[in-house]
Order: C-alpha cells, then structure tokens, then sequence
C-alpha cells in the first residue's frame, strides 16, 4: 500500500512491540534518542514506575526516532522526550508533561480506573470496542470520506487480524478511493480461514465491479449509447456496469431494473446476477439495497 521495504519492517515491528501488547496491556510509548538530554532524564522515571506497575497491567515501550523516523512521523512527534499511553492499538493519553514518579503514578492510576486492562495479559481485546471502531468507519465511509475510513479499518486490521468485518470494509474503503490493487491484493493475502466469510465475499464483488471503471468521456459514450439504443442489451449492461464503477450506482440499478422488466431471461438472467451482485458488495442490510431491492421484487412478483 505504498510502503517502502524499510517502512513496512518499521510497521511490523511496531505492531508486534507495541500494538499487540496495548490489546489487553497499557502501554507506555517513550519517544526518545540518544542525544536527547531530558529523554535520559525520564527515562529512569519511566523505567521505575513501569516496573512498579508492572503487576497491574503497564509495560514500557521505546521508540528511537532516528532509527524509526517513520513511526515517530507516523505519531507526528515534533520534540523529545514524547510520551503517550496506548491501549488497543491507540494513544488514549498524551504522559509527557509527567516528569516525576509522582506525576507519572497519578495519570496512570486515573487511566487504569477507566480502562479494562488485563494485568495477566492473557485476555483477549473487547470485541464491544472493535464493533465500535468498525461501526464509525462504516459510518464514515457512508459518509463519503474513504480515505479516513481506510484509516480507522487499517487499525482495526492491526488489533484484530482475523476480523472479517475490518478486512472487508478496507477492502470496500480502497475499492471506493480507486485504489483496486491494493484492494485485490489485501484479498490474495488474506487467511483462507476468512476466505467464505459473506462480508469478504461481498467485498470480493466490490473489486471485481471496480474492474469495470472507465474514464468520464468513455462512460458519457456508453450512457449515449444506452440511451440511444434502449432495446439493445449489450450497450445497456456496459452502461450499467460502466455507471456501478464511477459512483452512478442509481443509474446503474435504473438500467438494470429496465433490462430485467423488459426479458428477465437475456443471457441467461445476466441483469439479475449484475444486481444482486451490486447489492452483495454495497451490503444487503444498506437502505439503499433494501429500497431497491423492493423495486426488483415488484418487477419479478408483480
């Protein structure tokens, strides 16, 4: 997804030090560097009070940012020493105006009230909390902004691996910023496991109806020819496949819903298996689905 080779090691190894353990753990991030004066400072401030609260779920972990430039621009860390407290894969507070043990001890107690820290380290992250975070991302993307609902599923995909819902709405969320590659690539490398999961394989129907975009001035031309040739089915279903990939997915269901009315049975019920593969891929429990679902349903049953 764009990463360099060296990034992408940065990425893992932050996940693997620094994210899993937050899933049931508080994690205390310390950004520093070896010339950083203050940062060697804290540094036995942090060290001490982390093994004191070790047996209550908090950890230590470090980040130099001249070797890991990219997480630490990643985390937009502008001075040193900076220090965040992370749980399940996110900053939940910013420690670095504490500076003595004291300090330290009162905003770790104020966040280990609030926060379902497993001291053992042996439970699992809430799923509650990730139902959360998939839910805004879906809100999110509904709303039109896919790149921050990439985003937030990104993190998703990071604190649970084998969630099919996350993996599924990354996949729609690149499908809708153009990004059909890396969409398609994300599927072949996903666990067989979530392979028959109904959400990848509506987002599977994502990609492929991404595979039928064209420019504007291309898509103009089939919306000419359909309507220049209304009995013509060929020119209708690339107009509607053509409509589906540039966002127009009104037209689309408008032409195919005009097809299935006029021969149900052309090329085999091919308008039919284009829009039930349309609703597969927005989702059938999305308003829009349903609505036009009710539309095919007075076409076929009358």
């Amino acid at each position: 997804m764009g990463l360099s080779i060296d990034e992408q090691k940065a990425v893992d190894r932050f996940k693997k030090d620094i994210v899993e353990p937050s899933m049931t753990k508080l994690v205390v991030l310390d950004f520093w560097a070896e010339w950083c004066g203050p940062c060697k400072a804290l540094t036995p401030v942090l060290e001490k009070v982390a093994a004191e609260y070790a047996d209550k779920g908090v950890i230590l972990a470090k980040v130099n940012v001249d070797e890991d430039q990219f997480i630490a621009s990643q985390f937009q860390v502008r001075s040193i020493p900076t220090v965040y407290a992370m749980f399940q894969g996110q900053p939940v507070a910013d420690l670095t105006q504490a500076r003595t043990e004291s300090q330290l001890k009162q905003m770790l107690d104020q966040l280990l009230e609030k926060l379902p820290v497993d001291p053992t380290g042996d439970g699992a992250a809430p799923q509650q909390d990730v139902t959360e975070f998939i839910t805004m991302a879906e809100q999110v993307l509904a709303e039109g902004d896919a790149e921050r609902a990439a985003g937030i599923f990104g993190q998703v995909v990071q604190m649970v691996p084998d969630n099919a819902a996350a993996h599924a709405g990354l996949v729609r969320a690149l499908v809708a910023l153009g990004h059909a590659d890396d969409a398609r690539a994300i599927l072949a490398e996903l666990d067989p496991a979530l392979q028959d999961d109904p959400l990848i394989q509506a987002a599977t129907s994502a990609v492929e109806l991404a595979g039928t975009s064209v420019n504007e001035g291309e898509l103009q031309a089939l919306r000419a020819a359909a309507a220049e040739r209304p009995a013509d089915m060929e020119a209708q279903l690339a107009f509607a496949e053509a409509a589906y990939a540039g966002n127009s997915r009104d037209e689309a269901a408008d032409t195919l819903l005009r097809m299935i009315e006029a021969d149900r049975e052309w090329n085999d019920g091919a308008a039919k298996a284009k829009l039930l593969q349309i609703f597969e891929a927005v989702g059938l429990e999305d308003a829009w689905v349903v609505a036009t679902r009710r539309r095919l349903s007075k076409i076929l049953f009358g």
